[in-house]
């Protein structure tokens, strides 16, 4: 049911003193929260989820209440407006979730054990305890905590713990804060702490299963990191201590409540001796993420859910600049341009997506406001856009204006363009109201007409889209001065393109890919560009790559035009640029069936194109070799296995065997590799078995993450069914992880049928099990990336459609069957000229 009507009109909580006991063994809540506020009427209403409410008393006198379900309310009749004091008197289960307060699960020494933790992002927080649940509603809170306590146990939340009496834990009261953002968590744990600079507190907390040494990366990154954010948005953090906590058992990645940020494992704790150059990124750029929040969300919070963008858009740009500050030598932009650039750029291109400011009030739609690809990876890179605009003086200027106004409350988008607009004198909010709140972005198109060099802005569509006329204020950044910095026409004519042309270099556009859109050259520019590829820089060719591969997916040009252009960029040492060369390989296998005869050219063709840089790289990293060889070794790894390349298959089979009695320590940014081959191409049930049973032990995430994708790689239809098998047995595949086992085992062709039947046959189960937090809608997103045949299309209809009125899922069935549509249309008009275009190039 729609909220209509915020619970914060009627009821502004003021202070909250919340007494919760959980009962583990019972799996009970039990709990009295007291909140003082300022009642507008004689008519309440307070958020509940789930729990039995048996008194609710307003100056110690009971009064009138009932429960709407419907609506997560307790329904509160005062004896007046006005003040008010009300107490809340309730139980609530412990479930398993991962939402509210639930329980993590892992293994120590053979022995099962549990961490309390919570995540109250959305609305969860109603489910823990009753409170007005709405990002306005911010206040401050007094926490006790209770429960059934051992020997050797730990509990930390958002503020330190000032005292402890009869086995209850008094926490310090917080600053003036919204609900989702409250934090804490128990049972056994290790931790390491420092402090920073400023004396903040900065620690790093993980259950015992783990090595002591897998805490020191991330305790590194955060100080540095807190450090970082105090001077640049010249703000001091405001609370006591920012700690960082891994939980065996979470929904999302990572969670920025407020001096308690929870992170999934694998994405806080690594073996600092052995972990990929990109795992540390991630690991780092997660960090680093949520503790821009804590300025940027936590001090300052969007006033309503539809200015979620506000949060995550601008900590996933954050995220960037801080990696950028602490690890120079890692060139973290090029990560953003290999992986938020082309995600927002294919997801922006599907009509009906939604813009980044969405209007939205169905607390059940609110989760599926999180979409990666639009509110972090688009919005990010029009902040991007932003920062190259205004420069980052007036940056940071701006935010500490904007900090100064609204801290410890609510702001609106427009409150941060207003403080972006006075500190750069521009007028931010009239150029970024055409982003913002529009979905989509143009492709301008540039020609030479009648000696004229032209640009044209127009609505670009991967599959069938419906043109309404939308137009961008686009900022050019073109290597001709005579081209506007904005483009605000459909048209405009740059001027005699002869003359400009004989001042030096082909023309170009969107130079260093930071503005939201694509370009289409006519023959004349693109020729010319391609004539001088070798003076473009990594990120030009990178965007090249890009462009061309996107106008492909809109059928603006043909796949099969692409295919001879992939040899020239082949031998590139660039990290950037064979991520794009190979995302556009990855495409060609959409056109060729399994085991057909043209994908025996197609690999082929993948042999071809990696033979040199294997040869040159080799399949072991080397000592003081570069990021960009570091980063480049999987995709030409991939390519030669894929490729079928003998002597590849031969090093991987060889390291196995070397290394069989210790997987675990071969080196982890070409391990995936070796188990994979192995599984593939040397397999067996006991083999299968065996990985299957290191992956149950090992707490290491990078490595955990290896062994499942390598299992699924199995050609074995029998052994596919048995790990589908394990899809429901928490103890092997915990229910955070389990997507990406349905992921693996769908994508393989081997697989995909019995992976398929699993998903429509307990999609119930899976509803019940994971249906309640933000992730959900991936598992539709998942099966969109794999389908590529009318008939899959027409089942994913079948089983899809009959759901587009549940809350949450709407948008996601409708976008992902306009995604399989347009892939299995473009399939079908253009397989046999990519298939010739392929087999022209190995002859």
């Amino acid at each position: 049911m729609a909220e209509l009507k915020h619970f914060y009109e009627t009821f502004q909580p003021k202070h909250y003193d919340v007494y919760i006991d959980i009962d583990r063994e019972k799996k009970l809540i039990s709990g009295k929260t007291t909140i003082t506020g300022a009642a507008q009427a004689q008519e309440i209403s307070v958020h509940q989820k789930y729990l039995k409410v048996s008194a609710v008393q307003a100056g110690n006198q009971d009064v009138p209440f009932t429960t709407d379900d419907q609506a997560d309310a307790i329904r509160i009749t005062l004896p007046a407006a006005g003040d008010v004091t009300v107490a809340i008197t309730y139980t609530a289960p412990l479930t398993d979730t991962m939402m509210g307060i639930y329980p993590s699960y892992y293994q120590l020494n053979g022995e099962k054990k549990q961490l309390i933790g919570t995540q109250f992002e959305t609305n969860a927080a109603r489910k823990a305890f009753p409170c007005v649940d709405e990002p306005e509603a911010k206040a401050t809170f007094d926490l006790a905590i209770k429960f059934d306590e051992h020997p050797g146990e730990t509990i930390i939340s958002n503020m330190p713990e000032k005292s402890e009496k009869d086995g209850v834990h008094y926490f310090a009261t917080t600053v003036r804060m919204s609900t989702y953002l409250i934090a804490f968590a128990f049972g056994e744990m290790q931790s390491k702490l420092t402090k920073t600079k400023s004396g903040v507190e900065i620690g790093v907390f993980a259950t015992k299963a783990h090595q002591a040494n897998e805490l020191d990366f991330a305790l590194d990154i955060a100080k540095r990191a807190i450090e970082f954010y105090e001077d640049f948005y010249q703000t001091p953090y405001p609370l006591p201590h920012s700690y960082q906590l891994a939980l065996p058992d979470f929904s999302a990645g990572a969670m920025e409540n407020w001096g308690l940020v929870t992170y999934r494992e694998a994405l806080l704790l690594l073996d600092p001796d052995n972990t990929a150059l990109d795992t540390k990124q991630l690991v780092a750029t997660v960090i680093t993420h949520e503790l821009a929040h804590q300025w940027f969300g936590d001090l300052v919070t969007m006033k309503w859910w539809d200015d979620l963008w506000l949060n995550e858009s601008f900590a996933n740009m954050m995220e960037y600049v801080s990696v950028d500050a602490l690890q120079p030598d890692w060139h973290i932009w090029e990560t953003f341009q290999t992986s938020e650039a082309p995600a927002a750029l294919q997801r922006d291109a599907t009509d009906g997506v939604q813009s980044v400011h969405v209007d939205v009030e169905d607390p059940a739609e609110i989760d599926s406001l999180f979409d990666g690809a639009i509110v972090y990876a688009k919005g990010a890179r029009l902040l991007v856009m932003v920062r190259a605009l205004i420069g980052d003086d007036a940056l940071r200027a701006g935010l500490k204006n904007y900090f100064a106004a609204h801290q410890y409350g609510n702001a609106t988008g427009a409150d941060l363009w207003s403080a972006l607009g006075a500190a750069s004198g521009l007028d931010i909010g009239a150029i970024m109201h055409s982003w913002l709140d529009q979905p989509g972005y143009p492709v301008v198109t540039a020609a030479v007409k009648d000696g004229q060099l032209t640009l044209s802005q127009k609505q670009f569509f991967i599959g069938e889209g419906q043109d309404v006329g939308r137009q961008w204020q686009i900022p050019l950044n073109s290597n001709y001065d005579a081209a506007p910095a904005i483009m605000k026409e459909k048209e405009v004519t740059v001027g005699d393109y002869a003359k400009l042309r004989a001042a030096g270099q082909p023309f170009r556009v969107n130079v260093g890919n930071n503005s939201h859109f694509i370009v289409k050259y006519d023959d004349t520019l693109m020729q010319d560009i391609l004539t001088h590829t070798d003076e473009l820089d990594d990120i030009a060719k990178l965007q090249l790559l890009q462009d061309l591969r996107l106008l492909a997916d809109g059928r603006q040009i043909s796949y099969a035009t692409l295919v001879p252009l992939l040899p020239r960029f082949a031998d590139s040492h660039a990290a950037v640029v064979n991520t794009a060369l190979y995302r556009v390989a990855s495409n060609l296998k959409r056109f060729v069936t399994p085991d057909s005869p043209e994908e025996n050219q197609l690999k082929a063709f993948y042999n071809q194109l990696s033979a040199d840089q294997l040869a040159r790289l080799g399949w072991t990293p080397k000592a003081h070799e570069s990021n960009d060889d570091q980063l480049t070794r999987p995709f030409i790894l991939s390519a030669a296995l894929y490729g079928k390349n003998g002597a590849a298959i031969a090093a991987a089979h060889d390291l196995f065997k070397a290394n069989a009695d210790k997987l675990a320590s071969l080196p982890a940014d070409i391990r995936f590799y070796v188990l994979a081959n192995e599984v593939h191409d040397f397999g067996s049930a006991d083999l299968v078995d065996e990985l299957v049973a290191a992956y149950r032990e090992t707490t290491d995430g990078s490595y955990k993450g290896d062994l499942r994708a390598a299992v699924t790689q199995t050609p074995d239809k029998a052994l596919l069914a048995k790990l589908i098998g394990l899809f429901k047995d928490p103890d092997t595949v915990k229910p955070q992880d389990l997507r990406s086992w349905f992921y693996g085992i769908l994508a393989n062709h081997h697989g995909e049928q019995a992976a398929w039947d699993w998903l429509r046959n307990n999609w119930q189960w899976l509803e019940e099990k994971v249906g309640g937090d933000m992730e959900f809608t991936t598992y539709i997103t998942v099966v969109a990336n794999v389908f590529r045949t009318r008939e899959r299309l027409n089942e994913f209809k079948a089983f899809f459609e009959p759901k587009l009125n549940t809350p949450g899922l709407t948008r996601e069935i409708q976008m992902d069957t306009k995604v399989i549509a347009s892939r299995v249309d473009l399939i079908e008009a253009e397989k046999d000229a990519v298939n010739a275009a392929v087999a022209k190039e190995i002859q």
